[in-house]
């Protein structure tokens, strides 16, 4: 190296990202001609891999990372450091990995701190290297890093373009350079721009990842899960975990329950089996008319302990996710298929729970413990229906006398129910049926028996128990919150009954026997889905958290999730601090598990949120391919949404969302009226509103997107003109047919 190099060298390490060339003329006192030799030796020394210029023409080290950059938290030790990584990266190799600390970094920072951020999150840091490599100090605390650029790549005249794969998304992008073996149709994560093309601005996009062919007929599944940023799969170390683990031996902290003739029931296509139940009548004289209730769940906290591989990867993905044709688990399968599934007539380590009721269904006490059982018989929903009814079939026979005293325990538990009087909404729930092959091959209603009923009221019962057993302790968990409506929200509900003879006052005080008695009017006016769809929009969204705020629409003070630590991280949080707080183990929760509680509950509120984005997401896009033959064929729907664009619908036969652009609705001009939830004919006052039953016609389906648009076939009902615009002062435009906006 000539001493021109070194010397550049010298000051770009000394000074990493800070200076131009000028300034290092400037420093070494190169003048003149002189500096021609200069830029060709800094350009050489880019060319060379010696040097890194950046995009303010800074320069700094190869492979060395700017002082100011925008890290994500990929994961937290088991010291409790979060671990950074650096966003977007591009260099060789994998992402340098780096402590965040917590703090301000100079006097005038407001004091981000670390503790401030959660897994996913982004923060602008000030990293300095040391001798055991990077370390990092918040500057500024980002947004979470949200849904992921997605679509599909194809070629037109002009080259490469990008079609995105989000309903929301209005612009294609045009693509520069494409990956050395990209073919078209592939599916590709990419990173947006624009770029001035004459005197207007053109999208651009830049590819940062191939994912595949999107027209894979699985590849629904796959685009809504990268969509969303959700885990996909596990590292060696976590299945190396995994297949290591065995069945734990009956000792002093487990309690051998295999003679108790538990059962489970499950749907017919379940592939694993987490809960158990049992019930027999009470033999305590003092309780005539009793019952005694156990409910065994798989004992996952036996497995995962906390710091361990599958402990980090378990938090990380916070639960499963549920995709017409995939599950992606929140665990392994040797896990979750395997040591965790109660499968019939094989040990399995499970926490349990013996609650005793009285006649009425009011609690009197529960005991919780570790144990090793044996499931009885593995029944299906429908199975287990017949046998409540008296007709069992050939597995059902086998424990007709249990499923009898199971389902008398349950009509004592629905009488303190009834009393209770939790939120009664009952909304259609539809099945996408998807075969090997990736095809919605139908679409059906989920039938609701006594047994679904039966299973969710002793599940229930069983999250009261673990919430309630901590919180008597003084004990400090994760617990499921489900706080009352908002004002502002009720506001709303409010100002939409009136058009349909019925009334909320917004004085009078909330709960759920106000809402069921709005139902029950409903109900006898044939209107029952349309205002429980409003009641269900009137609710605040449910999250976890650690302090117990109640659940407002179950009616309960206490409640916790503690029935399915195979596919949410909050039940194992829950058994873990029973283990710790009923001396059950020693593998319960950790002083660090302790600490973290806050920071758990937000990141599992987070990942709940996407996991149900994502299923959302893909359930659409498998009923838009099942629709894309159809189009043209006429459906009965009900409208399900009113806004200034337009009229979102549900399709009465699959359950398919669409929307109607206010476009196409008539020659005249349709306005938003926020207060109805309709949309009006401004001439002559004709409605469509929110909950009315319509014929529409398919006119398009877009597989890619999920998305489906209908032209409706039914005339708006009639009404009067309206005396002023009933969307209020701030709107400006109206729409005409060929869909331009027309300033008032």
């Amino acid at each position: 190296m000539s001493k021109l190099n070194e010397q550049i060298m010298e000051l770009v390490r000394a000074n990493p990202d800070k200076l131009i060339l000028k300034d290092i003329a400037r420093r070494l006192g190169i003048k003149g001609d002189d500096r021609r030799a200069l830029r060709v030796t800094a350009r050489e020394m880019v060319e060379s891999g010696v040097l890194t210029l950046s995009s303010r023409k800074t320069y700094r080290e190869a492979g060395e990372l700017p002082n100011v950059i925008v890290l994500r938290i990929s994961e937290i030790d088991t010291h409790g450091d979060m671990i950074g990584v650096p966003e977007n990266w591009k260099g060789e190799g994998p992402a340098p990995q780096m402590i965040v600390f917590e703090g301000p970094v100079s006097k005038k920072s407001k004091g981000h701190s670390a503790a401030q951020l959660g897994i996913g999150s982004r923060a602008l840091c000030r990293i300095r290297k040391t001798d055991e490599g990077y370390i990092a100090s918040v500057m500024k605390k980002l947004g979470r890093a949200g849904v992921k650029h997605l679509g599909i790549l194809y070629q037109d005249g002009r080259g490469w373009k990008i079609q995105p794969i989000d309903k929301k998304a209005r612009n294609e992008f045009r693509v520069s350079k494409v990956p050395e073996g990209s073919e078209i149709n592939s599916l590709v994560e990419f990173r947006t721009s624009s770029s001035k093309r004459g005197n207007s601005y053109e999208k651009r996009a830049e590819i940062t990842r191939v994912l595949g062919p999107a027209n894979d007929p699985k590849a629904a599944s796959l685009m809504s899960l990268e969509q969303h940023g959700i885990p996909l799969g596990f590292e060696e170390e976590t299945l190396a975990e995994a297949r290591g683990l065995k069945l734990p031996k009956l000792d002093k902290f487990r309690e051998d329950l295999r003679k108790l003739p538990l059962v489970t029931i499950d749907p017919v296509d379940a592939k694993d089996f987490d809960d158990a139940v049992y019930a027999v009548r009470d033999d305590d004289p003092t309780n005539k008319g009793g019952w005694i209730i156990w409910v065994a769940i798989a004992d996952v906290a036996a497995y995962v302990q906390p710091g361990s591989a599958l402990d980090k990867n378990a938090w990380t993905k916070g639960n499963s996710v549920y995709l017409p044709d995939r599950v992606e688990p929140m665990l392994p399968e040797e896990l979750s298929a395997d040591l965790c599934s109660l499968r019939p007539h094989e040990d399995r380590a499970c926490m349990a729970v013996r609650m005793r009721f009285r006649g009425d269904g009011s609690k009197l006490d529960h005991k919780f413990t570790r144990g090793l059982m044996r499931s009885h018989a593995r029944l299906t929903y429908a199975q287990a229906q017949e046998g409540f009814d008296g007709n069992p079939g050939e597995v059902a026979e086998t424990v007709i006398d249990i499923l009898k005293d199971i389902y008398a325990a349950y009509k004592a538990l629905r009488k303190s129910r009834l009393q209770r009087a939790p939120l009664a909404i009952e909304l259609p729930e539809r099945r996408v049926h998807v075969n090997d092959a990736g095809e919605v091959t139908k679409i059906t209603l989920r039938e609701r028996f006594d047994a679904h009923k039966l299973v969710e009221e002793f599940m229930v019962q069983a999250n009261v128990a673990a919430a309630e057993a901590l919180s008597d302790k003084g004990v400090t968990t994760i617990v499921r919150v489900h706080e009352p409506p908002r004002r502002e929200k009720l506001q709303g509900l409010s100002d939409f009954l009136p058009a349909f003879g019925m009334k909320w006052s917004l004085g009078e005080r909330v709960s759920t026997k106000r809402f069921n008695s709005l139902l029950a009017k409903a109900s006898e006016n044939d209107l029952m889905e349309t205002v429980s769809m409003m009641v269900l929009r009137s609710q605040s969204q449910a999250y976890y958290g650690p302090d117990a705020k109640g659940h407002f629409g179950l009616n309960l003070i206490h409640y916790a999730h503690f029935t399915s630590p195979i596919r949410r991280y909050a039940d194992l949080v829950v058994h873990r601090a029973l283990i710790r707080t009923f001396n059950l183990g020693h593998d319960g929760t950790t002083e660090e598990e302790m600490s973290r509680l806050k920071e758990t509950s937000e990141h599992i509120s987070s990942t709940e949120r996407r996991a149900s984005a994502a299923e959302r997401d893909a359930k659409d896009r498998y009923i838009a391919g099942y629709l894309e033959g159809r189009v043209g064929a006429e459906f009965e729907a009900r409208i399900t949404g009113v806004a200034n664009a337009g009229l979102f619908v549900t399709l009465d036969e699959t359950g398919a969302d669409g929307f109607i652009p206010a476009r196409t609705i008539g020659h005249d001009y349709f306005m938003f009226d926020e207060k109805k939830k309709a949309l009006i004919n401004t001439s002559n006052g004709d409605t469509y509103r929110f909950g009315r039953k319509v014929k529409v016609k398919l006119t398009e389906a877009t597989p890619i997107t999920g998305g489906l648009i209908f032209e409706i076939l039914t005339k708006p009902e009639r009404g009067e003109k309206p005396k002023h615009n009933p969307r209020g002062r701030n709107q400006k435009y109206r729409t005409n047919r060929s869909g331009k906006k027309k300033k008032r």
